[in-house]
Parts: C-alpha cells; structure tokens; sequence
C-alpha cells in the first residue's frame, strides 16, 4: 500500500491511526402553539410505551472498566497494535492547554480489553451520541468494554477528574472503513442516556469555505505532547493548524495514502522535531478539527511519532460523511439496531410497532389504545435517544408522548392539513415541526431539542393541493430533511431539503414517481439500515411495498420495491 522508494521524501512512510492505548405564537392561523410544555397533560393519547431496552452498566462498572483501561492507555505502547493494524501513535505538539469550558463537547473515549486497552478521544454531537474515527470502533465490543468520560478537562486517567462516566449503548462505523488504507475513517457511538455535554455541530455537505487552503482550524485532544516518550497529556489541548490543499498533501502523501474527498490534511509541514512543529498524534485519534463552531474532520493518522519533516496529520472530511452521519443521529430506531422501525394502527384505534430486520418487519408489539387521535407520528424531540410520539386529538391538541409522560404543545390544530416531523429542516442538528394549515400555507416550527419551539417561519403557500406529505429523514444523501409530495395524478415531487429557514428551506420540486395505483404512503426513516431514507407505499388491496432509497435526487431516488406482505388493509399506518 505505501511507497518502497528510499531516501529524501520518496522514502517509505509507516502510516499511523492516531489512537492512543421556547416561546412561539401562531399567530394568524387556526390554532396556537404553546410558550413551553404544559406539563403532564390528561389526553386520550397515552405515553409511548416503547424504550430501547437498554442495560447501562453502573457506575462502579464503569469505574473499574476505566481502571482497567487506563493502566495501558496512559502509556501506550509504541508496538501495540490497533484495528485498523498500524502502529498507534498520540499527541497534539505545540499545542497549548484549554479548559473543557471552550470546549464542552469534548469526550475521552476509553477501551478496556487488558494489554489491548486504548484510548481516543471524540466529540459530542447529540445528548446520547458521539463522533469519533472508525479505527477507533471497528472489530471493538464497545457496549461491554467501553467508558465515555465528558464534562472535564482533566484526563480520566486521574482520580480527580471530576468528569461525567457512561457506557455505550450501540456503535455504528462507516461500513466501508478500510482498516488497510483508513478510507472512511468515521463512526459514531450511541450512549445509553442523554449526557448533559453541550453538543457542537458537525459541517454541512456542501460546505467548501471550510477547506480552503490557509483557513483556520483547530484540533483538540489529549493525546502525546512530545515525539519522545508515549505520555499522553494531563489536560485538553488545542492547536490551530491550517487547512491545505489536496494537491498538497497528496504530494506528501506519496504512496497515494491520502484519498481525496475522503481526507483532509492540515499543519505546517512538521520540522523534523517537536519544536517548529504543531500537530495532532496518538491520543487525538477520532478527536474534532473545528472550524467555525463545527467540525470539519476527525483526526484519522500520520507518520510514526508525528514530527517527520514535512509531515502532515490527516482527518477524516466530515463534509462527505454528512449522509451517513445524520441518519446515525436523527433516526426511528426503536430496537437499536441501525434501522428506523414503523408505526401501524387498526382502525378500532390499536398501535403496534413492527421493528425492522431490513428489508422486512419482525411480529408486531401492541402499543395500547390510540383510538382519541387522527395523527401519530414517530419522533425524538428531546433527543434523549429514545422515540417518542407526536400525537393529534380528534379535539386538535398536540400531545408529545415522552418518557416523562405527556405534554401538550399545540391546541387548536384539528384543520391543519399535514403534520411532518421530518427531522432536522433548519441545519441546527436539532429536530423541527412542519405544518400545513387549512389555507395551504407551510409553516416551520424550530425545535430546541427539549419539545419546545422557536417562533414559526412560513416556506410558502400552495402546499393544500397536496394528499400526502411525508417525510422522515434524508433521501437525496447531503444530511439535510427533504420531503416527499403527492399531487394530482399520482404525481410524485421531491421537495430537497436545504438546512435554511423560511422560504429558502426546500429547494423547487422535483417529479421523480407517478404513483397512482397506491392510497397510503409512508416515510420513516432509514428501514434498510444503509444511511438512507426509505419509502412505504400500499395499494388498495392492502400490499405494502418498500422503496429503498438511493441518495439520488431523480427519477432513480428509489431502487426497485420489495414486498412486504399482505393484508396491511387493515391499518392506518399514518395517524
């Protein structure tokens, strides 16, 4: 994989992963969205009743995991050995110290497997999940071997560390990750409870200003401080390095290790010393590059020990994972297992969830009674991890059923048209609200992530000439919620997202189906589990079939059906 060639920077490179051992007022329009929730609220809608299940580990099995862990990781080992098979090697050099308060988003990531105990670092991009780099999680048992310490500065490696303690619930990596050439380095943990860490965002798809040569960055982590012994560092540090070219460190690179599109390097040159040189090593694996509030990249690898003339440290380019980031974070997963799980309900009133198995649905689970509503959609507005329900009731109250009970939110919304809760629709990684009122008019209702919302911004009128609106998640593949519109005709158009607010929040429609010989429609997410936002459609007869997605904003934005079943008649799968 890497270049033979000898002497001057032709010579052979060892690449090294690089771990180490609300207030909002519909005014005008029928109906008012509430200051705050209202507290438990008395409704014919129940509490959801469904939870993922999880077993967290305790404290004090968390506690003696990390002592466990932190006899390798505080040293590592130059000769230990890594998923991805490189030798690891830790540090920001020339960094300088930061407190957890100018970084708040900032986690220490530890694994406990005895003389294979290593440590990354990583950063908070939800209450319950974590971004880091995929050598970091691949061929790892994270759920039973894994400790996540958040809220301090100090290295858990300390006793007084004074940091917050949580196990993983379930990992994702990217599933084309290539332990050999460290292609798709990025992965993605799921805690098992919302942890109070403040999140930071990640960058968007089409976000090119961020990499342009000589922009400002900075990286953070707690790996080495020196190419001269494997200490990793007491305290967080930071670095600010700037962004280069790909041409440039494809040049340095040549061995063809650096993947473009897939990679991003930045730094001076290293000098050939610590001194005159500032970079990321072992210790920072899977830590953020950040650049304006968001992350661009996660640190991936470099050059045994860091400091070779002329090296660079690389990262993982977040702006081409978006795709595959988002629907980790804004899912509909109820089982934990990657895979967005839907919603049926008789027309007596009764509710079962059918959990995925990816291109089919295991036996239903009853929900209870929801004959008092006409709407229910799935979501996590809080995101605390686990779904919730978005209800309407036959009287127009909108009741969010959490696992803290029921809140109304809305009252007064029985002619609103079309409810959606498509996911994150204004780019601040938090989930919103859609509506259409009984005038056509589509309203966006911005989320703050604990079921309140921000005030209202209208996208425009004309939207009542549609039956259906649906939407869950990303079907054109850049990360951003898109929705799907059914027309005159069976006519089916793409509205793609684009992350903004208002009128500019959808780019104009796109016809990509004609479907007229179906009556229902769903959209819940990603049901194959491959990063993409899927499609349900059912006949009068009561087949259902499911539309896999591709990523593509056209006509092919669905690959051919697969049969679900028969019988599905007797559901009203959309509230």
């Amino acid at each position: 994989m890497l270049s033979a060639k000898q002497g001057g920077k032709h010579r052979r490179r060892i690449r090294v992963a690089v771990p180490a051992a609300a207030a909002l007022i519909a005014a005008g329009v029928a109906g008012a969205m509430l200051m705050a929730p209202a507290g438990a609220t008395e409704a014919p809608v129940p509490t959801f009743g469904i939870e993922p299940g999880v077993s967290a580990p305790t404290q004090a099995e968390l506690e003696a995991r990390l002592q466990s862990a932190v006899k390798k990781a505080e040293r590592p080992s130059r000769a230990a050995r890594f998923s991805s098979g490189a030798t690891i090697d830790p540090k920001i050099i020339s960094g300088t110290t930061t407190s957890i308060a100018s970084a708040p988003w900032m986690a220490q990531l530890f694994y406990e497997d005895g003389d294979n105990s290593f440590f990354c670092g990583g950063a908070v991009i939800a209450p319950t999940k974590i971004l880091t780099a995929a050598h970091c999680v691949k061929g790892k048992d994270w759920k039973s071997k894994g400790v996540i310490v958040t809220g301090t500065e100090k290295l858990a490696t300390n006793a007084g560390h004074g940091g917050a303690m949580t196990g993983v619930w379930r990992q994702w990596n990217h599933p084309s990750y290539s332990s050999a050439t460290l292609a798709n380095d990025i992965a993605v943990l799921t805690l098992p409870e919302p942890i109070r860490a403040q999140p930071i965002a990640i960058t968007k798809s089409d976000d090119t200003a961020s990499y342009k040569p000589g922009t400002s960055a900075t990286v953070y982590g707690w790996g080495r401080t020196t190419s001269t012994n494997d200490d990793i560092s007491a305290t967080l540090r930071k670095a600010t390095v700037p962004i280069n070219s790909d041409a440039t460190c494809a040049d340095w690179s040549l061995g063809g290790e650096f993947v473009k599109g897939q990679m991003v390097c930045a730094g001076q040159p290293a000098s050939g010393q610590d001194t005159g040189t500032v970079t990321a090593c072992n210790g920072d694996s899977g830590g953020p590059l950040v650049v304006g509030g968001r992350i661009v990249g996660v640190v991936s690898w470099g050059v045994t020990d860091c400091v070779e003339k002329g090296a660079y440290s690389v990262y993982a380019k977040v702006s081409s994972y978006v795709g595959a980031v988002v629907p980790r974070v804004d899912d509909t997963n109820i089982t934990g297992d990657h895979r967005a799980d839907i919603l049926a309900r008789r027309s007596s009133g009764e509710l079962f969830t059918y959990a995925s198995n990816g291109t089919s649905f295991a036996g239903r689970v009853s929900e209870g009674d929801y004959s008092g509503a006409n709407v229910v959609l799935q979501t996590d507005l809080n995101r605390d991890g686990r779904q919730d329900l978005l209800a309407r009731t036959t009287g127009g109250d909108v009741l969010w059923s959490h696992g803290e009970g029921s809140t109304k939110i809305a009252s007064d919304w029985g002619s609103r048209k079309h409810l959606v809760v498509p996911g994150d629709v204004t780019g601040d990684a938090l989930p919103d609200l859609l509506s259409v009122d009984s005038a056509g008019a589509l309203w966006i209702y911005p989320g703050k992530g604990n079921g309140t919302f921000a005030a209202r911004t209208k996208v425009g009128t004309g939207w009542g000439q549609y039956s259906q609106l649906r939407g869950h998640g990303d079907f054109t593949g850049d990360g951003k919620a898109d929705l799907i519109a059914r027309g005159s005709g069976g006519k089916m158009y793409l509205y793609k997202g684009t992350g903004k607010a208002g009128t500019a929040a959808f780019s104009g429609r796109v016809l990509v189906r004609t479907w007229d010989g179906y009556n229902a429609f769903d959209a819940a997410g990603d049901i194959t589990g491959d990063g993409k936002a899927d499609f349900l459609a059912r006949t009068p007869g009561g087949t259902l079939y499911l539309y896999p997605g591709t990523g593509k904003a056209t006509s092919e934005i669905f690959a051919t059906r697969i049969t679900i079943g028969s019988g599905w008649q007797q559901f009203n799968l959309f509230g």
